[in-house]
């Protein structure tokens, strides 16, 4: 982790009501603390003031980890009863004189566990959300981090050029997954990847986020293929679709309004536009196809340390894009019980327009 990472919450919290932040095991902690933990039955949480160093509440075997860190931190300890947990928690809020104040969490992350401790610890306390504080922190990604999405790109890239020439006629879905999870090992991504791979064929296909199954492949079959590597700690998110033998006009025809939408979707990014410009550009091109009613979902997703994160593609998303910023697009057309098309590159926006940080073909190209 870079140092001054622990200083970020202390600085948006000197913009904010909130008086404090409270952080527990997931993408957010990692980033500002460089400290991993597994979410389990025991709770773990770390809250940042304006002027005071953060504390941490944990677990006794997990107090090696505050060994040696590069910032101050105090730790308020638990053992393995249950019923003592609660007083660390009273110790932490009064250490850091929390009563009655306003606590910011992160909704989508922190659990009924934790929150209920805070609670019990200051019940005077105000909670509130500070997701949009806390995405803040991590919206706009420097060199390093970058770097790391275009070698999880890569790897990405790699494993599935390497199960390509593996896939055949009668394979399933889940076999086809399988494959592509171990190329994805082998060429470097880390085993936690941010999600498993979406393989969908045919009637499959027309869910944007089917899960693999044992439905063979056919001849005439579109296959969609989302998958992504893990590469310290930032995720790649891509979606390629293929055909299986021949296919319909009609799927080669929207393999192409895709592609073109796609295309218009990449260049749309600039620094100083919103990002609903770049879903307005995707979408336009599908809607003039007379197939807007079949792009179901918005064109695009901030990635990161997560595979969904800020900032969204949408259409009434008016957040302005600046650099540093990376995101998919990934624009489909979905015709239920038949087949479906979908493809994805991710995107970082520079100082002058945007780069897309994939360049495998997509063109449609028959596989089997």
């Amino acid at each position: 982790m870079k140092a001054n990472r622990i200083e970020k919450p202390q600085l948006a919290l000197q913009n904010s009501e909130l008086d404090a932040l409270v952080l527990n095991p997931g993408p957010s902690l990692v980033y500002t603390t460089g400290m991993h933990f597994h979410l389990m039955e025991r709770p773990v949480v770390v809250i940042f003031t304006k002027n005071q160093p953060p504390v941490i509440v944990l677990p006794e075997l997990e107090e090696q980890k505050l060994v040696d860190l590069p910032y101050k931190i105090q730790g308020f300890p638990y053992g393995e009863k249950p019923d003592e947990w609660q007083k660390a928690f009273d110790d932490a809020i009064r250490y850091l004189d929390l009563k009655d104040k306003n606590i910011g969490m992160e909704p989508r992350s922190l659990r009924l566990l934790e929150y209920g401790f805070l609670q019990a610890a200051t019940p005077g306390a105000k909670f509130m959300d500070a997701g949009e504080t806390i995405s803040s922190m991590r919206l706009v990604k420097d060199a390093e981090e970058v770097d790391a999405m275009r070698r999880a790109v890569g790897v990405a890239q790699k494993a599935l050029q390497n199960t390509l020439p593996l896939i055949k006629i009668g394979m399933t879905e889940k076999e086809v997954a399988g494959e592509l999870t171990l190329q994805l090992l082998r060429h470097g991504s880390e085993p936690e990847m941010g999600f498993s791979p979406i393989v969908s064929g045919g009637l499959n296909g027309a869910n944007p986020h089917a899960t693999p199954g044992t439905r063979e492949l056919q001849v005439g079959d579109l296959l969609v293929i989302d998958w992504g590597a893990m590469v310290d700690g930032y995720i790649s998110d891509l979606t390629r679709t293929f055909s299986i033998g021949a296919v319909e006009p009609e799927y080669r025809k929207i393999h192409q309004i895709v592609q073109e939408a796609n295309s218009a979707g990449r260049a749309a990014g600039k620094p100083g536009d919103p990002c609903a410009h770049v879903d307005k550009a995707a979408r336009n091109v599908i809607e003039k196809a007379g197939y807007g009613v079949y792009f179901t979902h918005r064109t695009g997703h901030g990635i990161g340390m997560e595979g969904h994160e800020e900032p969204y593609m949408r259409g009434d998303n008016m957040q302005i894009l600046q650099p540093g910023m990376a995101y998919t697009v990934e624009p489909g057309i979905y015709l239920p019980g038949r087949n479906g098309v979908r493809i994805e590159d991710d995107m970082v926006i520079t100082g002058a327009g945007c780069e897309s940080l994939s360049d495998m073909p997509r063109e449609l190209t028959v596989i089997g």
